[in-house]
Order: structure tokens, then sequence, then C-alpha cells
């Protein structure tokens, strides 16, 4: 629990200068959920990004927006992802002086930018990039890119690798989405990390009256996510599938689907939960940092057939009848092999076990990710931090923030 005087200094935060910086603000996805957050947490913060959007500019507001030089490069907003080489420059450039506190939430570089010593930095890190680090072969044998891009990959990774490495060294306190980020801090920026998990909007969830017989996949139609081993499980046990989401992935998936596939695009947030609720089980056949989107369907009291490894460990209870993990204290089925089979013998494990699943315990055990928590505990760690940091520098002063930082009603 937080002392008196971090008490004090949490309730001070409101009169703090206040930056946040993001990777990039182009769509709603897990990461942008997380920034709403902290805007809730911080409503006179600025926001800083490399590139944004009209419509996140919009949805942020009355948050300032100010973006780096990579906005006004024509087509960045659509090749985003190959500007890479340029991310440390165009960090670097942000101004960030005037500030007390910086938050930087990222799952890439976004911890690069440089501050002063009067600014105490906290970064929310979802995972190192996994692009760069853990999951780096992954990218360079995958499909989605030519020969070529992987050969500029390689040269660029290898200079990224080295400056994010020198970049968490700006850093003052890592905080971690899971356990499982925390553990890929630990290993390649030698640093520890506070451990507080990524907030879920789980009020939103309810118990459907019935179910439909269709499993769901939700989530961006990337390479890694693995939403090809769900379509070919479906199609080889001839399951209804439906896929919720978008990405360079879509056209090889629509070729891959059957009759009993569904690609459903991109969906509102209620079309979404509609979803959700409905379905008879979600599918999770990649390895993510956290991973939203399961905490999100067990709010709904939906059951989850994952792929066992990274942070799903954390927010799912797998079945194990081994150690004393029936169906009725479960919240998912774990399979351990990325592959179609794995996954097949999976879903057969769930529907033998499937009426003994509890929709009521699995919702129940969601709550622990509810945004509330977050907010608390995230509020409690920046106000420690402030009040060692303060402590630290008696000439350290409080300011009012700025008019254009805005605030929240």
């Amino acid at each position: 629990m937080p002392s008196e005087a971090s008490e004090a200094r949490l309730k001070e935060a409101a009169a703090l200068r206040v930056a946040i910086v993001h990777y990039w603000l182009l769509k709603r996805a897990g990461g942008e959920r997380v920034l709403e957050a902290l805007c809730e947490l911080f409503p006179q913060a600025d926001l800083f990004t490399l590139i944004a959007s009209e419509e996140m500019v919009s949805h942020f507001a009355p948050h300032r927006v100010t973006t780096s030089f990579l906005q006004h490069i024509p087509g960045s907003h659509r090749f985003h992802r190959h500007m890479l080489p340029l991310c440390p420059l165009a960090l670097e450039q942000l101004d960030l002086r005037g500030y007390d506190l910086l938050i930087s939430s990222e799952s890439g570089p976004a911890k690069g930018v440089i501050t002063s010593t009067d600014t105490l930095h906290i970064c929310y890190c979802h995972s190192p990039m996994r692009y760069i680090w853990d999951m780096y072969h992954n990218y360079t044998q995958g499909k989605e890119m030519s020969r070529f891009t992987k050969l500029a990959f390689k040269m660029v990774a290898h200079y990224i690798r080295m400056w994010d490495l020198a970049s968490a060294a700006r850093v003052d306190h890592f905080v971690a989405s899971s356990k499982n980020g925390a553990a890929r801090i630990r290993k390649h920026y030698r640093r520890e990390a506070e451990v507080i998990h990524v907030p879920v909007d789980v009020s939103a969830g309810y118990l459907a009256d019935s179910t439909d017989e269709y499993y769901l996949v939700v989530g961006r139609l990337v390479d890694y996510k693995r939403a090809d081993l769900a379509v070919q499980a479906c199609r080889r046990l001839g399951r209804k599938l439906h896929v919720v989401g978008s990405g360079p992935q879509y056209n090889h998936l629509k070729e891959l689907a059957g009759a009993n596939v569904k690609l459903l695009g991109e969906l509102t947030d209620a079309e979404k939960n509609e979803q959700y609720a409905h379905c008879r089980a979600l599918l999770f056949p990649g390895e993510e940092d956290i991973g939203i989107v399961p905490i999100e369907a067990e709010a709904f009291g939906r059951p989850v057939i994952a792929f066992g490894k990274g942070g799903v460990r954390e927010t799912v209870i797998a079945l194990n009848p081994d150690n004393a993990v029936p169906p009725e204290r479960a919240t998912g089925v774990f399979f351990m092999e990325q592959s179609v089979e794995a996954l097949v013998d999976a879903i057969v494990t769930f529907e033998e076990a499937e009426p003994r699943f509890s929709a009521g315990f699995i919702q129940s055990y969601s709550r622990q990710f509810d945004k509330g928590h977050f907010l608390r505990k995230l509020g409690h760690f920046v106000a420690e931090k402030l009040e060692g940091f303060c402590g630290s520098r008696p000439q350290w002063q409080v300011q009012a923030p700025t008019p254009t930082g805005g605030s929240k009603e």
C-alpha cells in the first residue's frame, strides 16, 4: 500500500504537467485501449506519437496530440511499419521539455524519447519489441515479407536492437503488463519491472441466454497471430468459425476458408460483443505478450482454447484433471504446439468437457483484470515513484498544467 505521502502526491498529480508517448495512433486496438485508461488516470496529459490518423486525434480529444516528422511523409499511415529505421530519429526529435511526468506506453520504441533530469519517466511496457527480440525468427521466416524485405529487415533489426537496448537506460522505472513481459524486460534490458496487468472493460460482458455453434477468432489478421490454424482446424472438424478483424492475412484466410468459415472484417464494439456472447468458445492460436482478447471473451463467460505460451498463461486457467483443475474450475483449454493437429485435439478435448464449464465462474475470474484495478495500482505506483523522485530533487516544483493540455470531464 502507498504511504500517506504518496497518497498526497497522487492527489497532487492533477497539477503535474504530464506527457504520454505512444508509438502510433492509427486505429483503436489493444494498445490504444491501454492509452485510453492512461488518459483517464491523467486527464491533463498531452499525447505524443510518431503518426496519428484524424480519426484517432478526434477520439482522444481534448488531449493535445503531437506527431513526429513521419506524419508528413507521403504514405506513412499505410506503410508505417516500414518506417522502423526512422523511428529512433523521429522519437528523439519530440520536444518534451517542461514535463514533470512522462509515461511511455509501448510494445515498440516509444520509450526512446529524450527527457531532462527534472522529468520522471515511467514506461508501461507490454514487451520489448517482439519483432527484433523474442519473435525475430518468426517474423523473418513468416510469409508476409518478400525476400528483399526480409534482407532489409535483418539489416535494420541489428541497428534497432542496439538502439532499443541503449534507450532502455532512459527509463527511470518499468511497469510490465504481464509476468511474461516482465521476464522479457529482465532478459533483454536487465531491468526489473513491476507487474500491473492490462486494463480491460470487463463490465461490458454479460452472460447470454444461449450460445450458437460457431467458434470465434478476434484480432488483427497478421502472420504471428496464426488465425490460419483456427481456419484449418475448423475446416477439418467441420465446425463453424467466425473471424473478426482485418489485416495482411485477410486474403490468405479467405482462400483457406470453406463454407463453414465467415470472415466478418472489422466490427463495432457492440457487434463484437455480440460475437463474444454467443460463441461456443474463443480460439486463440497465437502467442501474445498478455492478450486482451481472451479476457474479453471470459467477461462474457466464454471458454478460451489457446496456444499455451506467453501471457495467456496468466489470463486463462487451463483444464487439467491431473492437476485437479476440472472444467468447473477452468476457463479454457491449452494446446502446446502451434499446429493444426494440436488445435484439433484441443477442440475435441474442449467439446468432451463442454457441458461442465461454468460461464459464471469464467466471468467472475475475468473481473480481476477490470480497468478499475489497473487505474488504482498504476496510480499508486506512480505516486510512490513521484514521492521518491521529488524527494531527491529539493528544487522540484509542482507546476500547473498548460491550457493546451486539455482536461476530460
